[in-house]
């Protein structure tokens, strides 16, 4: 039957992280650092707005775009944070998560032959979307020694007269690195210079641990040529909700709307009525989850230390991104071994790109208790693992 199926498609790998739950689920009793999904429920204000919603029965389709109020929220909170303006009616549309603005977002700006620039380790989705909208992914392999920043001398050897669009990916998942403002100016005068577009994934901008989040949306001249991706999953709790945002030019939020409109029509609407609650009311949340995402962030530092497991200091969204290189293991051997011993689940770090071979992405999105169980397993596993080499 392969033979009437895209082979698009067919060549695409699945996710890694999919294929390694797969195990996990086959398993009882597994403690589980491998999802990026807060522990917090969503905070009961936004919830009520939900629910109260339903009561009055606001169950029926929204605009393309989204609720206009939520996308004047949205607005506000870009002005708040950032100091940069979006026509709420021309420069925003509201999506189905994060990951469907990805997508239309690279449909709309690509042609057949274009190159998109993805620096890995990052989301497991961009490399795939780029190859769906028939172009070709460039990758820049990040390194460990420059805090997994794109570096500017990187971006520059990687553009060619094909490249479209550079895709930066931070906060980072899966390595928590974060781009500080110093880091992003000297990439901006690249992509203006080579006069490419950029789509900042900015999913975690929320969860930066050293200093508030610089997009580089707020740096001269960028507004114009870039797509801001963010939502509401990370920040707020909501991942369920599945309720994302781009903000860009508006001819380019033009045509993401016509992909949009014929393939999803509008956003969940119960969940946009929650968002703009969110976005209204949701600052003290989003700081006692960050409070409370950093003291664990710090414990598993500390745990590292101890059982002497490289690993450096992320600042950004939920995750540590240990070295395992010293096992003579590949990622996949590691974390398969690590869950079949000790019952403990995190993600083999090639699932985010080649360069993230011997590494572990564990996420800190779960409670004290269950991470330190998780450290006290996997300092028996390297002590093992180093008594037996």
């Amino acid at each position: 039957m392969t033979k009437e199926l895209s082979n698009k498609v067919i060549n695409i790998k699945p996710s890694g992280i999919r294929k390694f739950f797969d195990l996990v689920c086959e398993r009882k009793d597994v403690i589980s650092l491998g999802v990026g999904e807060p522990d917090f429920d969503t905070p009961w204000h936004i919830r009520d707005e939900g629910i109260y919603a339903l009561e009055q029965g606001r169950t029926f389709y929204t605009s393309n775009t989204g609720l206009k109020d939520l996308k004047k929220e949205i607005s506000n909170y870009l002005i708040r944070t950032q100091k940069i303006e979006y026509d709420p009616n021309k420069e925003i549309i509201v999506t189905v998560g994060g990951s469907e603005a990805i997508d239309i977002a690279l449909r709309s700006l690509l042609n057949d032959g274009d190159e998109v620039i993805i620096p890995q380790p990052s989301y497991v989705s961009y490399e795939p979307c780029t190859i769906l909208a028939n172009a070709k992914p460039k990758i820049i392999n990040l390194k460990s020694e420059n805090n997994f920043r794109l570096q500017p001398e990187e971006l520059l050897n990687a553009i060619t007269p094909k490249t479209k669009v550079l895709i930066l990916p931070y906060p980072n998942n899966p390595t928590g690195a974060i781009m500080e403002k110093q880091d992003l100016e000297a990439i901006a005068k690249i992509i203006i210079q080579k006069d490419i577009y950029v789509m900042s994934d900015e999913i975690y901008s929320e969860l930066s641990y050293k200093e508030k989040h610089c997009s580089i949306v707020s740096i001269e001249g960028m507004k114009d040529r870039t797509i801001l991706i963010n939502g509401f999953s990370k920040s707020y709790a909501m991942t369920g909700w599945r309720l994302g945002y781009a903000c860009a030019p508006s001819e380019i939020i033009k045509q993401m709307t016509k992909i949009h409109q014929f393939a999803i029509m509008c956003a969940p609407t119960t969940s946009q009525y929650a968002a703009i609650e969110a976005l209204k009311n949701g600052d003290e949340d989003i700081a006692l989850m960050r409070q409370s995402y950093n003291q664990r962030r710090r414990f598993l530092l500390n745990a590292f230390k101890e059982m002497n497991l490289s690993c450096f200091e992320p600042f950004g969204a939920f995750y540590v991104f240990p070295c395992i290189k010293e096992f003579k293991m590949t990622s996949e051997e590691f974390a398969a071994k690590f869950l079949e011993e000790e019952n403990v689940a995190a993600i083999p770090g090639n699932a985010f790109g080649e360069s993230g071979e011997g590494y572990l992405r564990i996420s800190y999105a779960y409670s004290l208790d269950k991470l330190k169980e998780a450290m006290k397993r996997l300092k028996h596993f390297v002590d093992k693992l180093r008594e037996e080499s």
